[in-house]
């Protein structure tokens, strides 16, 4: 449970060469039909998902009625400490599958947010609105900022969220001087601290960057609100607000040691679409609630106009194509959220390929500089990118 996964070490030993791949060749290799929308099928989903919140709140409001009936005569509770463990346990129960609930609620507003789900986009932003608003996110501000973030995926100065501190914002002595003295004395902290801010994370993080833009793009001034129809985030036509979802799926999509930002004198529309992890997050149940959302994520970002009930056939396509640049991990995602929450801390100033580096000022992986320098001879990203309105739109 709690070691790296076989494709995590793998890349671990691996140099980092872009891949090379076109968005043609992706296209190509994917059946058009995959791309298609079932509106009943689509409908059966957010009927599904409703369907699944009301359930689980009559089950909440049935947990005394069952500690009452001794689970219908078949588990006797004689003892007062029987009682407050059996209530606990059913309450935990609770807890758990609400929030699977509810994070559906948010995973089947993201694809309303891609119009992927039906063909008017009227009944796409109705529905996706109701979603999102019942677990108060701000369902207009989401998709304006998680379309541009397709757009501009590991791109250090466009990217919408999770854009990676860079080492001129801590007081560091240069590189060649550096020791792991100097790093430690900035990066390190107690457990007991480290877990703290985890917790801080998982529990405020949606929060911090909906009012703050916390860990957002720095193209957006601070303390940039989302829920403010006048904020920057906003192009002229898009002045609409509205009125506790985990962070650990969309953190883990993009911040990882062995996966690579870009600044933009290397980055490409493939180049960031490529640059994400497939994770069997949560298993079945990640697959049920979660609706495909981190087992097909780097599908996703190649085919974000296909319903996420397509994704996993797609990604057996993209997968063929891509080969050694399609990124995997098996690693359990709780010890993948540690890992990453405290080995990406901060990434180089002076590279255009960079990789996290931890509290050490260590790097997990390095580019190979001599096959890039090979491959950028050759290499344009407008031909490498061809068609990307089209997909990232």
């Amino acid at each position: 449970m709690f070691e790296d996964g076989p494709e995590y070490k793998e890349r671990l030993g691996k140099p980092f060469v872009p891949p090379t791949v076109t968005l043609k060749e992706v296209h190509d290799a994917v059946p058009k039909h995959l791309l298609r929308k079932n509106p009943w099928l689509s409908s059966y989903y957010c009927v599904r998902d409703v369907v699944c919140c009301v359930a689980i709140f009559y089950y909440g409001f049935s947990i005394e009625r069952i500690l009452e009936s001794n689970f219908g005569g078949f588990v006797p509770l004689s003892a007062a400490w029987q009682v407050h463990l059996a209530r606990a346990t059913l309450w935990l129960v609770y807890w758990w599958f609400q929030g699977l609930s509810f994070a559906s609620f948010f995973c089947i507003a993201h694809e309303l947010g891609h119009q992927t789900l039906y063909d008017n986009r009227y009944v796409n932003d109705t529905l996706g609105y109701f979603f999102h608003s019942f677990i108060m996110a701000p369902f207009f501000a989401w998709k304006a900022t998680h379309n541009a973030h397709h757009k501009t995926v590991a791109s250090i100065e466009r990217d919408e969220n999770y854009v990676p501190y860079e080492r001129n914002e801590y007081p560091l002595p240069p590189k060649e001087r550096a020791s792991t003295a100097d790093y430690l004395e900035v990066f390190d902290e107690t457990p007991i601290l480290t877990m703290g801010r985890m917790l801080v994370m998982q529990g405020a993080g949606w929060w911090l960057y909906m009012t703050m833009n916390a860990m957002g793009s720095k193209r957006y001034p601070k303390g940039t609100n989302f829920f403010s129809p006048y904020s920057q985030i906003f192009r002229p036509d898009q002045s609409i607000s509205n009125t506790r979802f985990s962070v650990m799926l969309t953190y883990l999509h993009h911040s990882d040691p062995t996966i690579p930002h870009y600044r933009k004198d290397e980055w490409s529309w493939v180049r960031g679409a490529a640059a994400t992890v497939d994770r069997p997050l949560l298993g079945w149940a990640g697959r049920f609630f979660l609706h495909n959302v981190s087992h097909d994520h780097v599908a996703h970002h190649f085919f974000s106009c296909a319903p996420f009930y397509s994704q996993p056939e797609i990604t057996k396509h993209v997968r063929q194509v891509l080969k050694g640049d399609y990124n995997y991990d098996s690693t359990n995602t709780f010890y993948a959220l540690y890992r990453s929450f405290t080995q990406c801390v901060y990434v180089d100033d002076d590279e255009s390929i960079v990789f996290y580096r931890n509290k050490y000022g260590q790097s997990f992986r390095e580019v190979a500089k001599k096959e890039l320098k090979q491959i950028n001879e050759h290499w344009n990203p407008e031909v490498q990118d061809c068609g990307t309105k089209t997909v990232a739109e």
